[in-house]
């Protein structure tokens, strides 16, 4: 496994974590970074549960945590990591270093923070739904934390195995081993691994029947190609029917339900017609209540299946098309003057 497939590999682990390794990383953070080790180490089960702790609420054995002195994050994380990057940066230069974030951590980034930025999100709307001075009190835990296995594009892209990184090794070890973690003067508090972890081939969550990121604890979130949704209206999904689609007032929710339902099934179910037919296909269209009309393109493929039959596709397009050619001719980015196709595939 390359060094940068490894480190995909952190930023996507579920399961177990090596407590152990993960204490002694944390450990030798604070090392490194010129502090005292903590006086105690705390585990929680999901980031919400380590919010809630620093907040008050009592250990699963019934504890309350000690006064945690003051957040210690920028000594141990913030400035090691930009002393890195600048040590980098001075020896690659400004395009080396480019360079060098494109080629390691920035793809992985582009997936890892919408997962963060989720994660925080679903965390202020379980603890300051509508209290404002809530919200930001949790918002500022939520910026004392290290972000443990989900800082693997940044810890890709910095030289971590050289001698001279040496001062990032407690931050990778933890990274390795564990989840988000927050250190203090006098208690860090490091959180497990989610149990599981759903995404499409994009990195966006997206699950139809269960959580796309799951703690032990109950934390989870729901999201369909990316877009965060209810659980409850998951549940939904598998007996939808025409008339629900319709009926749904939230106009992602429809799509979601469109997408699951398929939106051949969904034009066959629901009396649509034909508006234009020619030697490309037939153009189908439906209009939605406060939405956009859905309208695809039916097409059948010259060339025949290995059984003989025939497949039929259907290729939604926008809903200003207005004739069956104009619509083909768009899925290849032509216009309909355009689409001359030798040969129909």
């Amino acid at each position: 496994m390359t060094e940068q497939a490894s480190w995909r590999a952190v930023a996507a682990a579920t399961g177990a974590v090596d407590r152990t390794r993960a204490e002694a990383g944390v450990r030798l953070a604070y090392r490194r970074a010129g502090l005292r080790e903590p006086e105690r180490i705390v585990w929680a089960r999901s980031p919400l549960e380590a919010v809630r702790l620093l907040s008050g609420a009592p250990t699963q054995d019934g504890e309350v945590l000690p006064a945690p002195g003051a957040s210690v994050r920028d000594t141990v994380r913030t400035r090691p990591v930009a002393a890195e990057r600048d040590r980098l940066h001075t020896r690659l230069g400004p395009t080396g270093w480019s360079d060098r974030w494109r080629a390691t951590g920035a793809d992985l980034w582009e997936t890892t923070r919408p997962l963060v930025d989720r994660v925080r999100t679903g965390i202020v709307e379980a603890l300051a739904p509508a209290d404002r001075k809530e919200e930001t009190r949790v918002r500022l835990l939520l910026l004392d934390a290290v972000l443990g296995q989900h800082d693997a594009a940044w810890l890709a892209a910095l030289d971590t195995a050289s001698d001279t990184a040496s001062c990032l090794d407690g931050l990778t070890e933890v990274a390795r081993t564990a989840g988000w973690w927050w250190p203090y003067e006098h208690v860090a508090v490091v959180v497990e691994r989610p149990q599981e972890l759903h995404r499409d081939e994009a990195g966006r969550l997206d699950r139809g029947d269960g959580p796309a990121l799951a703690y032990a604890d109950g934390f989870a979130l729901h999201a369909w190609r990316g877009l965060p949704v209810p659980g409850a209206f998951l549940d939904r999904l598998g007996t939808l029917t025409p008339a629900e689609i319709r009926q749904e007032e939230n106009a992602e929710l429809r799509r979601v339900m469109l997408e699951y339902y398929g939106y051949d099934r969904y034009l066959e179910e629901s009396g649509a017609r034909p508006v234009h037919r020619d030697e490309t296909g037939v153009l189908w269209r439906i209009s939605l209540p406060g939405d956009e009309d859905v309208v695809m393109v039916e097409v059948v493929n010259s060339t025949p299946e290995p059984d003989g039959t025939s497949r039929t596709y259907w290729l939604r397009v926008p809903p200003t098309t207005t004739t069956a050619r104009e619509g083909v001719a768009w899925t290849f980015g032509l216009s309909a003057e355009a689409y001359e196709p030798l040969r129909q595939t």
